[in-house]
Protein backbone atom coordinates (compact mmCIF):
# COMPACT_ATOMS: atom_id res chain seq x y z
CA UNK A 1 0.00 0.00 0.00
CA UNK A 2 1.15 3.44 -0.92
CA UNK A 3 1.31 6.28 1.12
CA UNK A 4 -1.58 9.07 0.68
CA UNK A 5 0.25 12.01 0.87
CA UNK A 6 -2.55 14.29 1.47
CA UNK A 7 -3.64 12.06 4.31
CA UNK A 8 -0.44 12.14 6.13
CA UNK A 9 0.35 16.46 5.77
CA UNK A 10 -2.67 16.93 6.99
CA UNK A 11 -1.20 15.48 10.44
CA UNK A 12 1.32 18.53 10.41
CA UNK A 13 0.17 21.49 10.98
CA UNK A 14 3.17 23.26 9.85
CA UNK A 15 2.61 21.94 6.38
CA UNK A 16 -0.24 24.35 6.02
CA UNK A 17 1.70 27.17 4.57
CA UNK A 18 2.09 25.75 0.58
CA UNK A 19 4.13 28.66 0.09
CA UNK A 20 7.64 26.72 2.40
CA UNK A 21 8.99 23.53 1.53
CA UNK A 22 10.96 22.28 4.45
CA UNK A 23 13.71 20.29 3.56
CA UNK A 24 15.15 21.18 6.81
CA UNK A 25 14.56 17.85 8.21
CA UNK A 26 17.99 16.35 9.32
CA UNK A 27 18.15 19.19 11.40
CA UNK A 28 15.17 18.68 12.96
CA UNK A 29 11.43 17.67 11.68
CA UNK A 30 8.11 19.56 11.92
CA UNK A 31 5.78 17.81 15.04
CA UNK A 32 2.79 15.85 13.83
CA UNK A 33 -0.61 16.18 15.32
CA UNK A 34 -0.93 13.50 18.31
CA UNK A 35 2.33 14.76 19.98
CA UNK A 36 1.19 18.15 20.06
CA UNK A 37 -1.95 17.33 21.23
CA UNK A 38 -0.23 15.11 23.70
CA UNK A 39 1.35 17.78 25.03
CA UNK A 40 -1.12 20.21 25.42
CA UNK A 41 -3.43 17.45 27.24
CA UNK A 42 -0.56 16.77 29.81
CA UNK A 43 -0.50 20.27 30.21
CA UNK A 44 -3.78 20.86 30.79
CA UNK A 45 -5.31 17.71 32.44
CA UNK A 46 -1.72 16.16 34.29
CA UNK A 47 0.66 18.94 34.90
CA UNK A 48 1.98 17.66 37.99
CA UNK A 49 5.52 16.11 39.42
CA UNK A 50 5.95 12.37 39.38
CA UNK A 51 4.59 9.99 42.64
CA UNK A 52 2.24 12.15 44.37
CA UNK A 53 -0.51 11.01 46.39
CA UNK A 54 -2.90 13.21 44.16
CA UNK A 55 -4.88 12.43 40.98
CA UNK A 56 -2.38 14.37 38.77
CA UNK A 57 -0.05 13.54 39.99
CA UNK A 58 -0.93 9.59 39.02
CA UNK A 59 -2.53 10.66 35.47
CA UNK A 60 1.54 11.73 34.72
CA UNK A 61 2.88 8.91 36.10
CA UNK A 62 0.59 6.59 33.58
CA UNK A 63 1.39 9.13 31.11
CA UNK A 64 5.06 8.51 31.64
CA UNK A 65 5.13 4.79 31.89
CA UNK A 66 3.18 4.54 28.61
CA UNK A 67 5.70 6.84 26.44
CA UNK A 68 8.68 4.66 28.28
CA UNK A 69 6.73 1.41 27.08
CA UNK A 70 6.26 3.04 23.69
CA UNK A 71 9.59 3.71 23.26
CA UNK A 72 10.60 0.28 24.27
CA UNK A 73 8.31 -0.65 21.60
CA UNK A 74 10.01 1.45 18.82
CA UNK A 75 13.45 -0.12 19.84
CA UNK A 76 12.62 -3.17 20.75
CA UNK A 77 14.08 -3.48 23.88
CA UNK A 78 14.30 -6.16 25.96
CA UNK A 79 12.16 -3.82 29.42
CA UNK A 80 10.87 -0.93 29.54
CA UNK A 81 13.94 0.31 32.24
CA UNK A 82 16.22 -0.15 29.60
CA UNK A 83 14.76 3.18 27.89
CA UNK A 84 15.89 6.51 29.21
CA UNK A 85 14.77 9.88 28.78
CA UNK A 86 16.64 13.34 28.63
CA UNK A 87 17.07 16.45 27.06
CA UNK A 88 18.17 15.43 23.50
CA UNK A 89 21.19 12.73 22.15
CA UNK A 90 24.21 15.11 22.95
CA UNK A 91 23.14 15.69 25.98
CA UNK A 92 22.37 12.06 27.34
CA UNK A 93 25.48 10.72 25.57
CA UNK A 94 27.87 13.53 27.92
CA UNK A 95 26.20 12.21 30.95
CA UNK A 96 26.55 8.91 30.40
CA UNK A 97 29.93 9.16 28.80
CA UNK A 98 30.32 10.30 32.30
CA UNK A 99 29.72 7.35 34.06
CA UNK A 100 31.11 4.92 31.32
CA UNK A 101 34.49 6.78 31.43
CA UNK A 102 34.98 4.79 35.24
CA UNK A 103 35.38 1.39 33.41
CA UNK A 104 38.80 2.66 31.32
CA UNK A 105 42.27 3.00 32.32
CA UNK A 106 45.29 4.53 31.26
CA UNK A 107 46.07 3.33 27.90
CA UNK A 108 42.74 1.70 26.87
CA UNK A 109 41.52 2.40 23.36
CA UNK A 110 38.52 3.93 22.22
CA UNK A 111 37.11 3.78 18.76
CA UNK A 112 35.23 6.63 17.02
CA UNK A 113 34.27 7.59 13.17
CA UNK A 114 34.93 10.30 10.88
CA UNK A 115 31.54 10.05 10.12
CA UNK A 116 29.67 10.62 13.02
CA UNK A 117 28.14 13.73 14.35
CA UNK A 118 30.37 15.28 16.66
CA UNK A 119 28.19 14.05 19.85
CA UNK A 120 29.39 10.98 19.13
CA UNK A 121 32.72 11.95 18.79
CA UNK A 122 33.72 14.99 21.48
CA UNK A 123 32.24 12.96 24.35
CA UNK A 124 34.49 10.17 23.61
CA UNK A 125 37.48 12.71 23.29
CA UNK A 126 36.51 14.25 26.22
CA UNK A 127 36.64 10.93 28.50
CA UNK A 128 39.94 10.02 26.04
CA UNK A 129 41.92 13.39 27.98
CA UNK A 130 39.96 12.69 31.09
CA UNK A 131 40.99 9.27 31.43
CA UNK A 132 44.64 9.33 29.39
CA UNK A 133 43.36 6.92 26.97
CA UNK A 134 43.98 6.75 23.17
CA UNK A 135 41.69 7.54 20.38
CA UNK A 136 41.25 5.45 17.59
CA UNK A 137 39.99 7.20 14.05
CA UNK A 138 37.38 4.48 11.86
CA UNK A 139 38.00 6.78 8.08
CA UNK A 140 35.49 6.88 5.16
CA UNK A 141 35.39 7.06 1.62
CA UNK A 142 35.73 10.54 0.39
CA UNK A 143 34.22 9.33 -3.13
CA UNK A 144 30.84 7.37 -2.01
CA UNK A 145 30.42 8.82 1.64
CA UNK A 146 30.74 4.99 3.00
CA UNK A 147 32.97 3.99 6.10
CA UNK A 148 36.04 2.43 5.49
CA UNK A 149 35.29 -1.13 6.84
CA UNK A 150 39.23 -2.04 6.50
CA UNK A 151 40.20 1.20 8.66
CA UNK A 152 37.36 -0.35 10.83
CA UNK A 153 38.79 -3.62 10.89
CA UNK A 154 42.60 -2.47 11.82
CA UNK A 155 41.07 -0.21 14.77
CA UNK A 156 39.16 -2.85 16.12
CA UNK A 157 42.33 -5.48 16.29
CA UNK A 158 43.30 -2.36 18.98
CA UNK A 159 40.85 -4.18 20.83
CA UNK A 160 39.01 -0.94 22.13
CA UNK A 161 37.48 -0.80 25.27
CA UNK A 162 34.39 1.18 23.42
CA UNK A 163 33.43 1.63 20.00
CA UNK A 164 31.01 5.04 19.30
CA UNK A 165 29.46 4.33 15.38
CA UNK A 166 26.28 6.30 13.77
CA UNK A 167 23.54 4.40 12.21
CA UNK A 168 23.36 6.62 9.71
CA UNK A 169 25.12 9.96 8.82
CA UNK A 170 23.94 13.45 9.58
CA UNK A 171 25.29 15.16 6.68
CA UNK A 172 25.79 12.28 4.16
CA UNK A 173 22.75 10.35 4.49
CA UNK A 174 25.06 6.84 4.81
CA UNK A 175 23.75 3.74 6.52
CA UNK A 176 26.23 2.36 8.40
CA UNK A 177 26.20 -1.69 8.35
CA UNK A 178 25.61 -1.01 12.66
CA UNK A 179 24.97 -5.05 13.12
CA UNK A 180 27.89 -6.27 11.61
CA UNK A 181 29.98 -3.34 13.16
CA UNK A 182 28.54 -4.16 16.24
CA UNK A 183 29.41 -7.89 16.15
CA UNK A 184 32.92 -7.10 15.06
CA UNK A 185 32.72 -4.34 17.83
CA UNK A 186 31.68 -7.40 20.09
CA UNK A 187 34.09 -10.00 19.10
CA UNK A 188 37.15 -7.75 19.78
CA UNK A 189 36.07 -6.84 23.98
CA UNK A 190 33.90 -3.50 22.84
CA UNK A 191 31.26 -1.92 24.28
CA UNK A 192 29.37 -0.64 21.05
CA UNK A 193 27.37 2.78 21.28
CA UNK A 194 25.66 3.85 18.67
CA UNK A 195 23.65 7.19 17.13
CA UNK A 196 20.75 6.61 15.54
CA UNK A 197 19.37 10.22 15.98
CA UNK A 198 19.52 10.56 11.72
CA UNK A 199 18.32 6.83 10.93
CA UNK A 200 14.85 7.04 13.50
CA UNK A 201 13.01 8.49 10.99
CA UNK A 202 13.70 6.79 8.03
CA UNK A 203 13.61 2.60 9.16
CA UNK A 204 13.27 -0.03 11.83
CA UNK A 205 15.46 0.00 14.51
CA UNK A 206 16.01 -3.23 16.58
CA UNK A 207 18.24 -2.72 19.42
CA UNK A 208 18.34 -6.81 19.76
CA UNK A 209 18.99 -7.59 16.52
CA UNK A 210 21.90 -5.23 16.27
CA UNK A 211 23.26 -6.18 19.80
CA UNK A 212 24.25 -2.67 20.51
CA UNK A 213 24.66 -1.61 24.43
CA UNK A 214 23.64 1.83 24.33
CA UNK A 215 21.85 3.72 21.06
CA UNK A 216 20.28 6.84 21.48
CA UNK A 217 17.94 9.17 19.53
CA UNK A 218 16.13 12.56 19.62
CA UNK A 219 12.18 12.76 18.89
CA UNK A 220 12.38 16.29 17.70
CA UNK A 221 13.98 14.71 14.47
CA UNK A 222 11.02 11.85 14.11
CA UNK A 223 7.68 14.07 14.23
CA UNK A 224 8.42 14.75 17.75
CA UNK A 225 9.27 16.78 20.91
CA UNK A 226 12.53 18.25 21.98
CA UNK A 227 13.40 15.10 23.94
CA UNK A 228 16.11 12.73 23.66
CA UNK A 229 15.56 8.38 24.05
CA UNK A 230 18.19 6.26 25.11
CA UNK A 231 18.39 2.53 25.21
CA UNK A 232 21.05 0.68 27.36
CA UNK A 233 21.41 -2.96 28.26
CA UNK A 234 19.70 -3.28 31.58
CA UNK A 235 22.58 -4.92 33.02
CA UNK A 236 25.10 -1.59 32.56
CA UNK A 237 22.09 1.13 33.38
CA UNK A 238 22.50 -0.97 36.81
CA UNK A 239 26.11 -1.42 37.67
CA UNK A 240 27.23 1.80 36.50
CA UNK A 241 27.73 4.69 38.29
CA UNK A 242 25.20 7.71 37.56
CA UNK A 243 25.86 10.98 38.81
CA UNK A 244 22.77 12.05 40.71
CA UNK A 245 21.15 13.94 43.38
CA UNK A 246 21.24 11.55 46.71
CA UNK A 247 17.43 10.83 47.75
CA UNK A 248 17.17 9.67 43.52
CA UNK A 249 16.41 5.61 42.99
CA UNK A 250 19.44 3.33 42.75
CA UNK A 251 17.74 1.42 39.89
CA UNK A 252 17.32 2.33 36.07
CA UNK A 253 16.08 4.05 34.66
CA UNK A 254 14.97 6.61 37.14
CA UNK A 255 18.59 6.70 38.26
CA UNK A 256 19.81 7.78 35.15
CA UNK A 257 16.95 10.81 34.52
CA UNK A 258 18.32 13.61 36.53
CA UNK A 259 15.86 16.57 38.26
CA UNK A 260 12.18 16.87 36.96
CA UNK A 261 12.26 15.65 33.35
CA UNK A 262 10.21 17.34 30.71
CA UNK A 263 7.13 15.35 30.91
CA UNK A 264 5.05 17.35 28.38
CA UNK A 265 7.83 16.62 26.14
CA UNK A 266 8.20 12.66 26.95
CA UNK A 267 4.13 12.62 26.24
CA UNK A 268 4.64 14.73 23.10
CA UNK A 269 6.99 11.49 22.26
CA UNK A 270 4.27 9.12 23.07
CA UNK A 271 2.15 10.95 20.54
CA UNK A 272 5.39 11.02 17.96
CA UNK A 273 4.85 7.17 18.38
CA UNK A 274 1.84 7.11 18.10
CA UNK A 275 1.79 8.91 14.36
CA UNK A 276 4.22 5.95 13.92
CA UNK A 277 1.70 3.36 14.88
CA UNK A 278 -0.85 5.28 12.75
CA UNK A 279 1.11 5.03 9.62
CA UNK A 280 1.41 1.09 10.10
CA UNK A 281 -2.36 0.42 10.39
CA UNK A 282 -3.33 2.60 7.40
CA UNK A 283 -0.29 2.26 4.97
CA UNK A 284 1.88 -0.60 6.34
CA UNK A 285 -0.56 -3.80 6.01
CA UNK A 286 1.56 -6.67 4.20
CA UNK A 287 4.55 -4.85 5.26
CA UNK A 288 6.98 -7.00 7.19
CA UNK A 289 5.03 -10.27 7.41
CA UNK A 290 7.38 -11.88 8.41
CA UNK A 291 8.13 -9.97 11.57
CA UNK A 292 3.88 -10.63 12.01
CA UNK A 293 5.21 -14.06 14.05
CA UNK A 294 7.48 -12.36 16.05
CA UNK A 295 5.90 -9.17 17.04
CA UNK A 296 2.29 -7.90 17.59
CA UNK A 297 0.01 -4.84 18.61
CA UNK A 298 2.28 -1.81 18.86
CA UNK A 299 5.44 -3.18 18.07
CA UNK A 300 4.27 -4.66 14.67
CA UNK A 301 2.19 -1.54 14.00
CA UNK A 302 5.11 0.81 14.47
CA UNK A 303 7.33 -1.66 12.52
CA UNK A 304 5.17 -1.70 9.77
CA UNK A 305 4.70 2.00 9.80
CA UNK A 306 8.50 2.83 9.48
CA UNK A 307 8.44 0.12 6.61
CA UNK A 308 5.86 2.17 4.78
CA UNK A 309 8.03 5.35 5.23
CA UNK A 310 11.21 3.41 3.97
CA UNK A 311 9.56 2.42 0.74
CA UNK A 312 8.53 5.36 -0.05
CA UNK A 313 11.58 7.38 0.55
CA UNK A 314 13.69 5.59 -2.33
CA UNK A 315 10.91 7.46 -4.75
CA UNK A 316 12.18 10.95 -2.52
CA UNK A 317 15.97 9.71 -3.30
CA UNK A 318 15.38 8.86 -7.01
CA UNK A 319 13.75 12.32 -7.62
CA UNK A 320 16.76 14.03 -5.51
CA UNK A 321 19.31 11.88 -7.16
CA UNK A 322 17.44 13.22 -10.73
CA UNK A 323 17.35 16.85 -9.95
CA UNK A 324 21.31 16.91 -8.63
CA UNK A 325 22.84 15.15 -12.07
CA UNK A 326 20.94 17.91 -13.82
CA UNK A 327 22.26 21.00 -12.43
CA UNK A 328 25.85 22.50 -13.67
CA UNK A 329 28.42 22.34 -11.56
CA UNK A 330 26.87 20.75 -8.72
CA UNK A 331 28.41 18.52 -6.53
CA UNK A 332 27.07 15.83 -4.50
CA UNK A 333 28.83 14.57 -1.68
CA UNK A 334 28.09 10.76 -0.61
CA UNK A 335 26.43 7.80 -2.29
CA UNK A 336 24.57 8.63 -5.87
CA UNK A 337 23.81 5.20 -6.84
CA UNK A 338 20.60 4.54 -7.37
CA UNK A 339 20.87 1.11 -7.06
CA UNK A 340 22.38 1.55 -3.50
CA UNK A 341 19.09 3.57 -2.33
CA UNK A 342 19.30 0.86 0.92
CA UNK A 343 22.47 2.12 1.98
CA UNK A 344 21.71 6.02 2.65
CA UNK A 345 18.57 8.08 3.84
CA UNK A 346 17.42 11.05 1.50
CA UNK A 347 19.46 13.60 3.66
CA UNK A 348 22.02 14.88 0.85
CA UNK A 349 25.24 17.56 0.93
CA UNK A 350 25.92 19.67 -2.16
CA UNK A 351 28.47 22.61 -3.39
CA UNK A 352 27.83 24.17 -6.33
CA UNK A 353 30.74 25.93 -8.04
CA UNK A 354 30.63 29.48 -7.94
CA UNK A 355 28.70 29.64 -4.76
CA UNK A 356 29.10 29.84 -0.73
CA UNK A 357 26.48 26.83 0.53
CA UNK A 358 25.66 29.46 3.07
CA UNK A 359 24.32 32.02 0.10
CA UNK A 360 23.28 29.31 -1.95
CA UNK A 361 20.70 28.56 1.61
CA UNK A 362 19.53 31.91 1.96
CA UNK A 363 18.79 32.54 -1.60
CA UNK A 364 16.48 28.93 -1.21
CA UNK A 365 15.02 30.25 1.87
CA UNK A 366 13.95 33.76 0.29
CA UNK A 367 11.78 31.30 -2.09
CA UNK A 368 10.24 29.36 0.65
CA UNK A 369 12.94 26.62 0.34
CA UNK A 370 14.22 26.16 4.02
CA UNK A 371 17.38 23.88 4.33
CA UNK A 372 20.70 24.04 6.71
CA UNK A 373 24.56 24.94 5.39
CA UNK A 374 28.01 24.89 7.08
CA UNK A 375 28.89 21.11 9.03
CA UNK A 376 25.44 20.46 11.01
CA UNK A 377 28.03 19.53 14.13
CA UNK A 378 29.18 16.72 11.41
CA UNK A 379 33.08 18.70 12.23
CA UNK A 380 34.83 14.96 11.36
CA UNK A 381 32.91 14.89 8.32
CA UNK A 382 33.60 18.40 6.78
CA UNK A 383 36.93 18.55 7.70
CA UNK A 384 37.87 15.20 6.00
CA UNK A 385 35.89 16.79 2.38
CA UNK A 386 38.21 19.85 2.50
CA UNK A 387 35.09 22.08 2.95
CA UNK A 388 35.53 23.17 6.15
CA UNK A 389 36.92 26.65 5.52
CA UNK A 390 35.18 27.21 2.78
CA UNK A 391 31.58 26.94 4.78
CA UNK A 392 30.83 23.42 4.70
CA UNK A 393 28.01 22.23 1.89
CA UNK A 394 24.26 22.42 1.67
CA UNK A 395 22.13 19.92 2.65
CA UNK A 396 18.76 18.92 1.58
CA UNK A 397 16.92 16.77 3.68
CA UNK A 398 13.77 14.96 3.08
CA UNK A 399 11.46 12.89 5.07
CA UNK A 400 8.17 11.19 4.35
CA UNK A 401 6.09 14.24 4.09
CA UNK A 402 7.75 15.60 1.56
CA UNK A 403 5.62 15.07 -1.92
CA UNK A 404 6.99 14.68 -5.27
CA UNK A 405 5.42 17.44 -5.97
CA UNK A 406 7.64 19.60 -3.64
CA UNK A 407 10.70 17.81 -4.93
CA UNK A 408 10.30 18.59 -8.39
CA UNK A 409 9.44 22.94 -7.35
CA UNK A 410 12.83 22.34 -5.39
CA UNK A 411 14.74 21.39 -8.65
CA UNK A 412 13.11 24.06 -10.41
CA UNK A 413 14.20 27.13 -7.71
CA UNK A 414 17.69 26.01 -7.49
CA UNK A 415 18.27 25.25 -10.98
CA UNK A 416 16.96 28.89 -11.48
CA UNK A 417 19.22 30.46 -8.55
CA UNK A 418 22.06 28.50 -10.31
CA UNK A 419 21.18 29.97 -13.67
CA UNK A 420 20.61 33.84 -12.72
CA UNK A 421 23.86 33.81 -10.81
CA UNK A 422 24.54 35.70 -7.72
Amino acid sequence: MTLNLEKIRAQFPALANPDVIFLDNPGGTQICAPSLERVSKYLVESNANRHGAFETSRISDRVLDEARMACKDFYNAARAEEIVFGPNMTSLTLNISRSLARLLNPGDRIMVTRLDHDANISPWMLVAQDRGCELDWVDFDVEDGTLDMDSLTRALTRKPKLAAVGYASNALGTINPVQQITQMAKDSGALVFVDAVQYAPHGVIDVQEIGCDFLVSSAYKWFGTHVGVLYGRYELLDSLMAYKVRPASDLPPDKWETGTANHEGIAGVLGALEYFEWLGENFGSGLLAQDATRFSGRALRLRQGLAAIQAYEYELDRALLDIFFTIPGLRLYGLNDTQRLNKRVPTFSINVDGWHPGDLAEKLGQRGVYAWDGNYYALAVTQRLGVEESGGMLRIGAVHYNTLAEIVRFGEILGDIVRQGK
